[in-house]
């Protein structure tokens, strides 16, 4: 068994881009190779800023032997077609070929053995269509090549056994760039831009970590990440700080340093003043330094930065140079939030009527004036303050056109609420304010105030009624307004706080908002449908983290149209243990046995039978009384505890009838000779199904 080593080294990739690069390569060079033939035990992706490398490991040194077999026309074809067969497979007589019986006839068959081909061989074929098919988010083309790339090549190492890749003739194996020019696949690499000098020789996996290691490169991200943790830890406790947690910043840090090397740096702590949000932002965002915190959570006026290089005086030009661009950055920062705070936030809203939301929706200022109106409906549904809510609502666009949030559009609604509180707004308002956003991400928080959810949950509604409204729907993996995202917030909001409100009546309101206004809307009535299904995909979404199936939210909605999301997911959740338990998974087999036969004999019959036609005089067996009598108390109470939302005792309900069912699908015979008796039965079986439908639709449930 051999090792493939390869390696494209290129000018810096982007660090947002490298792993799912690596992850990419490692991907189409080993369906190639699986497609191939050639099985392997082990691949490995890795990735720095210069390179993106792969090491597969346990690969043969030759193709296995296959058999080909091609059929032909039959033997009775017209001489045309069996001379079209033969130029097929490069043969000019049927002497090779042989006749085999099908049930279809008798047909011409040419097999042969096919004898594999040495694995470098195949190799150049398959990193060949590799780096064909490879596609980065961007890319660019350079030196008169077609071919395009994240950055400019300089190599590509690409060793099978210790040796470079050779062409069949015994030639170096090259990739044309599709210019002047092509890149041989060799077997050198460089090290560090700075920290190393000119290219080496590598043999093996082992050997190029080794030599990449001297030449100061650490090849592992997790190696790299390690480093930097550890190290910055370090300096952190000297400086008796410790490190904000940022597991995004640590992993974007990782794809900028070949060779990390921590280091603290410090700014003025008249910088303090300022929201330590916007200079967190700055620190974080154009500088990529990891901010320390004090023992109280506050931010210190020390940073550490990741350099990418080992200098003679210890770093101290590197820190030097660092310090001068962030004093300019937070001085900027500084600036104009001293200048923000000479203006109240209420009087910006005033400028708002000059940013368009959308072009066929308003300014953001019209759009202030519906959340608004629809945080007030909100709070009054949720027994809010009424008034926090509207002035909440107000304010929350207002920060938009402040210097801070134009510099640093990241923080807007934090500066909003900096303002407010300024400005000697309520603390509820101000807090509305800064978390009407939320959640912006799955790994976010949900608000969890009253005044703070009216308002983040008006923000999201408008803009999903809006959108759905003009036809801006999301489509496939295109959802530039964020709508998906939008939808997720809302379910998160109304889950998470345990709220009872019906989005079809926050729709309509959303949607009589912009009708004053907008013209050309699409009918109310379309927008709600599509939003409710819109909403049905996501909280599927929603809940498959939390381990509750997709098919369930299917079989809920389909027994009731309801919109409250609250009593859906607790419907189904109840569903699912029920399902969990004997009874359920039995009932749920004798459901479908019930459904089927219904299905069969209704469509031969050319008629539906309803379990609520059953005809009790004609019960003739003890079994199928018992079943009328269970099916009979047990619905009454399963329909009397929905009502009361209590499903539980629904689902306690429904497993008593479980043995009455049991009993009829072993005793009795639904297709009885005797017509009468036939139909009722039949209509039994509807009143199962009827039963259990009344709490899901099981039909709509896998398995």
């Amino acid at each position: 068994m051999a090792e493939f080593l390869l390696e494209i080294f290129s000018e810096e990739i982007p660090a947002r881009m490298q792993v799912k690069a690596a992850e990419d390569l490692k991907e189409l060079v080993t369906k190639g190779l699986t497609g191939k033939g050639l099985a392997f035990t082990k691949a490995e992706p890795h990735s720095t800023p210069r390179r993106i490398s792969l090491v597969v490991e346990g690969l043969p040194t030759q193709q296995p032997d296959t058999m080909l077999e091609k059929r032909g026309p039959r033997v009775d074809a017209p001489e045309q077609a069996i001379q079209g067969f033969l130029k097929s497979v490069n043969l000019t007589s049927l002497d090779k070929c042989v006749k085999e019986e099908s049930p279809k006839g008798a047909f011409w068959f040419y097999r042969e053995n096919v004898k594999g081909r040495p694995a470098q061989d195949v190799l150049v074929d398959v990193l060949t269509e590799a780096l064909k098919k490879f596609s980065w988010p961007k890319s660019m083309r350079w030196a008169g090549n077609s071919y395009m790339w994240v950055r400019p090549i300089h190599s590509i190492l690409a060793l099978f056994d210790k040796k470079a890749l050779k062409t069949s003739s015994g030639q170096p194996a090259a990739f044309d760039l599709g210019g002047h020019a092509s890149i041989t696949f060799g077997q050198t690499t460089e090290g560090h831009r700075f920290l190393s000098s000119g290219a080496f020789e590598v043999f093996s996996y082992a050997d190029y970590t080794e030599k990449l290691k001297k030449a100061h490169v650490l090849l592992s991200r997790d190696e790299r990440k390690a480093i930097i943790a550890e190290q910055a830890q370090k300096l952190a406790n000297k400086e008796n700080l410790k490190i904000r947690d940022d597991e995004a910043l640590m992993d974007e840090i990782v794809g900028l340093v070949e060779w990390p090397v921590p280091l603290v740096g410090t700014f003025e702590k008249e910088y303090l003043d300022v929201p330590q949000e916007v200079l967190i932002s700055t620190m974080r965002g154009n500088q990529k330094y990891i901010a320390l915190l004090d023992s109280a959570g506050k931010l210190s006026n020390k940073f550490i930065v990741i350099a990418n290089m080992i200098t003679e005086d210890g770093g101290k030009q590197v820190v030097a140079g660092n310090e001068k661009v962030l004093r300019a950055r937070l001085s900027d920062a500084k600036f104009f939030w001293d200048q923000d705070r000479r203006q109240k936030l209420e009087s910006r809203n005033t400028a708002l009527e000059q940013i368009t939301f959308h072009q066929k929706l308003g300014t953001v200022k019209d759009r202030v004036v519906r959340l608004q109106s629809l945080s007030k409906s909100i709070a009054e549904l949720l027994k809010a303050d009424v008034a926090s809510a509207q002035r909440a609502a107000q304010l929350c666009k207002a920060d938009l056109t402040s210097g801070v949030v134009f510099q640093f559009p990241e923080v807007q609604g934090i500066m909003g609420r900096y303002y407010a509180l300024h400005d000697k707004e309520k603390p509820e308002v101000a807090q509305a304010i800064a978390e009407h956003y939320k959640p912006a991400g799955a790994n976010d928080s949900c608000p969890t105030a009253p005044v703070s959810i009216c308002v983040a949950l008006a923000d999201k509604i408008d803009a999903l009624v809006g959108f759905f409204a003009i036809d801006e729907k999301p489509t496939g993996s295109k959802d530039p307004f964020a709508l998906r995202r939008a939808a997720l917030g809302v379910i998160r909001i109304i889950l998470e706080n345990k709220l009872r409100l019906s989005l079809k009546t926050l729709f309509s309101t959303a949607y009589q908002l912009y009708a004053v206004k907008v013209k050309g809307l699409r009918p109310e009535a379309d927008v709600a449908k599509d939003l409710m299904q819109f909403f049905t995909e996501r909280l599927k979404v929603a809940l498959k983290d939390q381990g509750v199936r997709h098919d369930l939210i299917d079989a809920v909605f389909a027994a009731k149209a309801d919109d409250d999301l609250f009593r859906v997911v607790a419907r189904a959740n109840a569903v699912q243990e029920f399902l969990k338990t004997d009874d359920g998974a039995n009932l749920l087999t004798a459901y479908k046995r019930a459904a089927n036969i219904l299905r069969d004999e209704q469509k031969k019959d050319a008629k539906t039978y309803s379990g609520k036609d059953v005809d009790e005089k004609l019960l003739a067996e003890e079994q199928e009384k018992a079943l009328f009598k269970a099916l009979s108390a047990s619905g009454a109470k399963i329909r009397a505890d929905i009502d009361k939302e209590d499903f539980k005792s629904a689902m306690s309900a429904m497993a008593g009838i479980r043995g009455a069912v049991d009993q009829f699908f072993d005793k009795i015979r639904v297709n009885a000779e005797d017509a009468n008796l036939r139909a009722n039965r039949l209509r039994m079986l509807g009143s199962i199904a009827g039963t259990m439908n009344d709490v899901a639709d099981f039909s709509k449930l896998e398995g």
